[in-house]
């Protein structure tokens, strides 16, 4: 089954990070993408710019509006994510707990929805 697991952290901590700590971080996200790339368990996942960089779409009667940045302002921000391949939630709960972030922030998963194609 596959999972989406969010990552999400506050955005600023990464601001007052030395280039040192920040090196760090970055290997430390890139050692576990290697490792659940070689176990077989990722099927994609890409970092996300910063909610600045957002833009929200809504439509209401028939008009698109649009508004910068995220919709709702929270304590943690969606930074980027992981889809992986696990037997069960409990497999994708140690997957996600392995994520830099999670000590941090907090990782949500979230199954994929499969729709039967044979309909």
């Amino acid at each position: 089954m596959q999972y989406l697991l969010l990552i999400y952290e506050n955005e600023r901590l990464y601001d007052d990070l030395s280039p040192e700590q920040l090196g760090n971080v970055l290997q430390e996200y890139g050692a576990f993408t290697e490792g659940i790339k070689a176990s077989g368990h990722l099927r994609g996942g890409e970092a996300l710019e910063p909610t600045t960089k957002a833009t929200t779409v809504r439509v209401r009667d028939g008009k698109t509006l649009t508004t910068d940045g995220p919709f709702a302002e929270t304590r943690e921000q969606l930074g980027g994510f992981y889809l992986v391949e696990a037997a069960d939630l409990d497999e994708a709960i140690k997957l996600a707990a392995r994520i830099p972030g999670a000590r941090v922030g907090s990782i949500e998963i979230r199954p994929v929805m499969v729709f039967d194609q044979g309909a």
